[in-house]
């Protein structure tokens, strides 16, 4: 379940329908998707080749063609990143200052965590998710991405337009405050 961390001062969000309200005023939708339990086998893996990644993606594929029928959504990818990843800093250093794109993001998490950050009217907050978690972040909003201490996510990447998904960064700073 995604937790919403605020400004030193306000409590956390944890509770499902009260994060899923949180975000949902601020135009962010956010679902719990349990991840089906015959993937077990392969979201416990650290590493995945490409045929068990294309394998996971097919016994998650109802989520792809709901996407694909509700919200025009093309393509979709798995990524998987852990402490062993060639590069993994410098991947991560592409989107943990605040950016939009102009195309919407949306992710389905299905193993480990991370967490977003968002910028939106003067607002700041995280959002830390985890397995299980769906968020789409609509085009044009103001957000950042990290992991956790745990430096280890595997999420579904769900693509209307891939030329979309070019982080346009803001001089903004990712500081709640």
């Amino acid at each position: 379940m995604a937790t919403i961390i605020q400004k030193p001062g306000l409590p956390e969000i944890k509770d499902n329908s009260e994060v899923k309200s949180f975000l949902n005023k601020r135009g962010i939708q956010y679902d719990h998707w349990p991840v089906p339990s015959n993937s077990n086998s392969l979201t416990d893996k650290l590493t995945l080749v490409d045929e068990e990644k294309e394998a996971l993606l097919k016994n998650l594929d109802n989520r792809f063609e709901t996407l694909k029928e509700k919200e025009g959504y093309q393509s979709r990818d798995l990524i998987v990143l852990h402490p062993q990843v060639p590069g993994l800093n410098e991947m991560l250093a592409k989107f943990d200052k605040v950016h939009y794109h102009t195309d919407d993001e949306v992710r389905y998490i299905v193993d480990g965590s991370g967490i977003f950050g968002f910028a939106l009217s003067g607002e700041k907050f995280l959002v830390k998710v985890e397995k299980d978690d769906f968020i789409s972040v609509p085009k044009n909003t103001n957000h950042w991405f990290t992991l956790d201490e745990n430096k280890r996510i595997k999420a579904v990447r769900y693509f209307q337009d891939m030329s979309g998904w070019v982080p346009n960064y803001v001089e903004e700073t990712t500081a709640l405050v």
